[in-house]
């Protein structure tokens, strides 16, 4: 394997300020989790730079792809180190690289070099402009293009020297963990994995609550969920997934309210019963997969009637995004295909022919009060026969 090794770039954490450090060593972490299993490693940073040193055989495509998940990361820069800084070495060892990753010699190049180390007898000028001759000797169908390189050949002079040309694009965003935590409302349906997603991606540490209706929703059905969990897990880090056992709830529900006001007040529920387990785990929000006006129960009058019953904040990252845009991420994060087996979810059950899209949160609190002899004792027994997994 020639690549012993990665840099790490990232984007919004050199804006922190003083606080930066805590962002690079919570980037640090995830990395540390990501490549968990891959082969002996240790992650350093070194003036504003952060290094994945690869002491074992590893995977090269496996490590990519995790890295590729982890929030926080904007480039992935397989490099090959130096620890001999003499010149006539580095010059070997560069145009070794140059040899070895580009078997077409016919390319247009630019050196770029950074010496960190500020007791190496050359300059970074001197360094780019004596390699580039060098590598115009070594391979002379190549040429220097200062402007529009194919190749943006990069020089880290350091304790040892890191060389690289390569940079792959990585997921952004921020650590995950470095902004609180929220109690994500999970289905099985497309919109609320992405939701999930989303909100880790600006380093929300995300719990679940799934709403389980057996016998009307199948085991197959649950099992699809707890994938959908696995799957934003690798990106989100671990998440504590709570099933909670809704049928007497819809029951009654279905039974002592009207029909066209079931969604909402299902709903309703669903965002206090989640609210509640969100309380007692410390997150600081409840995050959904709504998107305005998709269905009878996004309407801004129902996200109202929603809203009302929480406390706490309610995100919603896909709020305005069209459903051809919420499928483009499901599938980037590989989530679509999963999120499209026809096993429904407990939302789908109970579905009145005319649901109401305009509620008024008066005349819903009015159905609600037909519930008033049942509903506290089957909402705590919701909560406390809860089903808690931990997807990783």
């Amino acid at each position: 394997m020639m690549f012993k090794a990665f840099l790490i770039k990232y984007g919004e954490i050199g804006l922190k300020g003083k606080n930066r450090y805590l962002f690079e060593d919570a980037l640090m972490r995830q990395i540390r989790f990501a490549l968990n299993g891959t082969g002996e490693f240790e992650v350093s940073k070194e003036q504003g730079r952060i290094f994945v040193d690869f002491t074992s055989d590893y995977d090269y495509d496996e490590v990519l792809e995790r890295l590729g998940r982890v929030f926080g990361i904007v480039a992935i820069c397989p490099v090959v180190h130096c620890d001999d800084n003499r010149w006539e070495n580095l010059t070997k060892v560069v145009g070794d690289y140059m040899d070895a990753v580009y078997p077409d010699k016919a390319f247009t190049f630019k050196v770029e070099s950074r010496r960190a180390d500020k007791n190496y007898p050359k300059k970074s000028m001197e360094i780019s402009a004596d390699m580039g001759e060098y590598l115009l000797d070594r391979f002379p169908q190549a040429k220097v293009d200062v402007h529009n390189p194919q190749i943006l050949l990069n020089i880290e002079i350091r304790q040892k020297t890191y060389i690289y040309s390569l940079s792959i694009p990585g997921p952004g965003g921020m650590p995950v963990g470095t902004n609180g935590k929220a109690m994500l409302l999970l289905s099985g349906g497309i919109d609320s994995p992405v939701a999930g997603y989303m909100i880790a991606k600006r380093g929300v540490r995300i719990d679940a609550t799934y709403f389980h209706a057996p016998p009307y929703t199948s085991e197959r059905a649950k099992e699809k969920v707890i994938d959908l969990a696995k799957i934003v897990a690798r990106y989100a880090g671990p998440i504590k997934l709570n099933i909670v056992n809704f049928t007497d709830i819809q029951m009654a529900i279905y039974e002592k309210c009207p029909h066209d006001e079931l969604t909402i007040i299902m709903r309703r529920y669903m965002m206090k019963i989640a609210e509640y387990i969100a309380k007692k785990d410390g997150c600081l929000g409840l995050v959904t997969g709504e998107s305005i006006g998709q269905v009878a129960s996004q309407t801004m009058q129902s996200l109202a009637a929603t809203n009302a019953v929480c406390t706490m904040p309610v995100y919603r990252p896909v709020i305005g995004f069209d459903k051809n845009d919420i499928v483009e991420v499901s599938q980037k994060i590989g989530a679509f295909e999963t999120s499209i087996l026809p096993y429904e979810d407990c939302c789908t059950i109970f579905v009145a022919k005319h649901p109401v899209t305009k509620p008024n949160i008066r005349a819903i609190e009015r159905s609600e009060f037909h519930l008033a002899d049942v509903i506290d004792e089957l909402v705590e027994t919701a909560i406390t026969t809860r089903e808690v997994l931990i997807c990783e």
